[in-house]
């Protein structure tokens, strides 16, 4: 049974993918719609044996790689983290792939599109049920691959071509921390199994790894580890990707940003948890980065006017939150709020799509409005969903994002502190985009095309249903969840981090009333700012300050052009002139394929010129040819000290392009 969860949507990937011009549209839809459902339904029958009582189900297949001290194996390791996350995946992939029926019906391609999206929901279970890094490794780079490939799935369309081409780079910068990483646990450890390397976690604290500085061995590896996360779940530096990835079908960006992809360097840090307790500067970096980027992403949302590019930096800021957490040694609320957040995220995704597929895929909130009452389903998913983003007392995100920012407050420490302002302030961000977003798409007076009011139209039966299973989960699950103890020790946490009472009991009543307060005050002034936008946007416009304030937000803090200025450029003028010209074409081709050849072509053409065809020239080559072997046999023992073979080579060699210069 444990096997099928992991393998059932492979299958029906393989067979989309293979038998899609066979099987059609309506048959490859069902098979993998069926198969993800089946791997989700037997998802929660193991989070049932699994969960509950902590006790963990290990598989191993077979051997994999075996060499002397190294070995990696076929394995599957499910616990706590893991049923939970595959709950989330299973769960989440299920409903987006009952939703693309729908969606993807008038598309030509949708077979292969079902093929990409049971794919990257294999991979993810693999990465998350992994027992060693190799493997966890195998799914990290299954679902960048998966992900690229739904990102360009239209693939004439240029903006789709840049946001796949643009992500599978950044996501490369990440894998340059995380591949260190493992080659850093190996050789301190010599071992990729997880269970083995949490076991001696605490041996190595006073090791040393020495690359012209001293540098704490397990400070280095949760760097590295941390560079991993950054690149895979969008955290300041390499979050430029993530809202650029809006250019692929809707279903996508709700998969992605929900239950796959983002979700796995927050996984994989809380998985690593042994790890991270022990140095607490990795701890301290963890979060101010984590602290940046909710922060970073919840100012840039506030002036976006793309729907679905709103809602990334809203995923963006979330996982912010995540990461945070995970660096003031709370994991299981990290994995909570990951949980949490998948289902109203994915309802606010798929809400959004069913706007923009209605409206003949117009993303652009400005030239919507007035859509509630031709939407009234739709507009109360979104408000649903909005609601549970900002925190809202007691639908789904209240009961795991307040928590992390008390569990912030009583850290007690600067780092703490600076998490607990910055999230704090973010939360009234959150807000304002959030209602802003509502009000610019369904209350303010229309700006729609009439053509399109005319012909849009609710959600149809096949995409309803999600959204409403996901309202409901938006609703619930929170409640649910925190009544529930069935982490038991997973993830591991040193007794000294340990503040979750703390939290619950020592933290200042205004302390705990500030996230609603700012959530409050959020929405009231998009509710105040936005029936007057134009208003609003011209004083913007007329003052020079404003104006400068407002285009820095809008175009993102100037990100991407100062990483395309500085940086891109830069690598690419490196990659050519440096790397294609002077190595590709100039060295290696000289000193490799290309000179070995014109050489002995020289050579060739110079011996070929011997051939006069006289018999007594070639009686005297021969004559003169014995006379020199003989001279040189007999007089090698006293020549030999003083003649080298390798400059005779090289003067032969030199005397050839002297020649060919010579003849130029």
């Amino acid at each position: 049974m444990y096997l099928l969860i992991v393998f059932l949507p492979l299958l029906g990937s393989s067979v989309a993918g293979l038998f899609g011009r066979f099987l059609g549209k309506e048959g490859t839809a069902i098979m993998t719609t069926t198969c993800v459902s089946f791997s989700s339904i037997l998802s929660w029958i193991a989070f049932y044996e699994v969960a509950p009582g902590a006790s963990a189900c290990y598989l191993r297949i077979a051997p994999w790689v075996s060499s002397e001290m190294f070995d990696a194996s076929w394995g599957f390791l499910f616990d706590s983290p893991t049923v939970v996350m595959l709950i989330v995946v299973t769960s989440i992939s299920s409903l987006v792939h009952l939703y693309s029926i729908s969606y993807m019906s008038e598309d030509p391609h949708s077979p292969r599109f079902m093929c990409y999206l049971s794919i990257l929901t294999f991979f993810m279970p693999m990465l998350v049920t992994g027992d060693n890094s190799l493997q966890l490794f195998l799914g990290w780079e299954g679902v960048g691959l998966a992900s690229y490939l739904l990102i360009h799935f239209w693939f004439t369309r240029l903006q789709a071509d840049k946001a796949a081409t643009k992500a599978m780079p950044v996501n490369r910068v990440g894998d340059f921390g995380l591949a260190p990483g493992i080659l850093g646990r190996f050789t301190l450890f010599q071992t990729v199994d997880f269970s083995t390397i949490f076991a001696r976690a605490s041996a190595p604290r006073n090791s040393w790894i020495s690359c012209n500085m001293r540098l704490n061995a397990i400070t280095l590896i949760c760097i590295l580890l941390l560079i991993g996360a950054v690149g895979k779940s969008a955290q300041i530096g390499s979050h430029t990707w993530l809202p650029d990835a809006m250019e692929g079908p809707t279903p996508v960006s709700a998969s992605i940003h929900a239950a796959t992809m983002v979700t796995a360097g927050v996984f994989m840090i809380a998985r690593c948890s042994p790890l991270f307790e022990y140095p607490p500067t990795a701890l301290i970096v963890i979060t101010s980065a984590g602290a940046m980027t909710s922060f970073l992403a919840a100012t840039t949302g506030i002036l976006q006017n793309d729907l679905k590019r709103v809602i990334a930096y809203s995923t963006c800021s979330q996982l912010g939150y995540m990461i945070f957490a995970c660096g003031i040694s709370n994991y299981s609320v990290s994995v909570f709020h990951l949980m949490n957040h998948a289902f109203f995220k994915a309802l606010l995704f798929l809400s959004a799509g069913s706007v923009i597929h209605a409206m003949s895929d117009e993303q652009d909130m400005r030239k919507m409005g007035g859509l509630a009452s031709s939407f009234p389903l739709t507009y109360a998913m979104m408000l649903i969903g909005s609601l549970s983003l900002i925190g809202f007392p007691f639908l789904t995100g209240f009961y795991s994002k307040d928590v992390i920012l008390e569990l912030a407050y009583t850290k007690y420490t600067i780092s703490g502190n600076f998490a607990f302002w910055l999230g704090s302030v973010s939360v009234l961000f959150t807000s304002y985009y959030s209602f802003r977003s509502l009000f610019l798409t369904f209350i303010v007076p229309t700006n729609s095309f009439g053509r399109d009011i005319l012909r849009c139209h609710d959600a149809p039966i096949p995409m309803a249903i999600p959204s409403i299973l996901l309202a409901l989960g938006s609703l619930f699950v929170g409640y649910l969840a925190k009544v529930s103890n069935f982490w038991a020790n997973s993830p591991f946490v040193l007794p000294k981090n340990e503040i979750l009472a703390e939290s619950e009991f020592a933290a200042p009543t205004i302390t705990k009333l500030i996230p609603i307060l700012f959530s409050t005050s959020g929405a009231y002034v998009a509710y105040n700012v936005n029936p007057v936008a134009d208003q609003f946007q011209r004083a913007f416009q007329t003052s020079l300050f404003c104006n400068r304030l407002y285009s820095f937000f809008n175009k993102r803090w100037f990100f991407d052009q100062v990483l395309n200025d500085f940086l891109v450029r830069s690598f690419l003028r490196f990659g050519y002139e440096v790397s294609f010209e002077a190595l590709d074409k100039g060295a290696i081709e000289i000193l490799g394929p290309y000179g070995i050849s014109y050489t002995f072509r020289r050579l060739a053409e110079r011996i070929s010129q011997l051939q006069s065809g006289f018999v007594y020239h070639y009686a005297f080559a021969m004559l003169l040819g014995s006379t020199l072997f003989v001279t040189f046999f007999r007089m090698w023992d006293s020549l030999s000290s003083w003649v080298d073979n390798r400059s005779s080579f090289i003067l032969i060699v030199s005397s050839f392009y002297k020649n060919q210069s010579s003849q130029e």
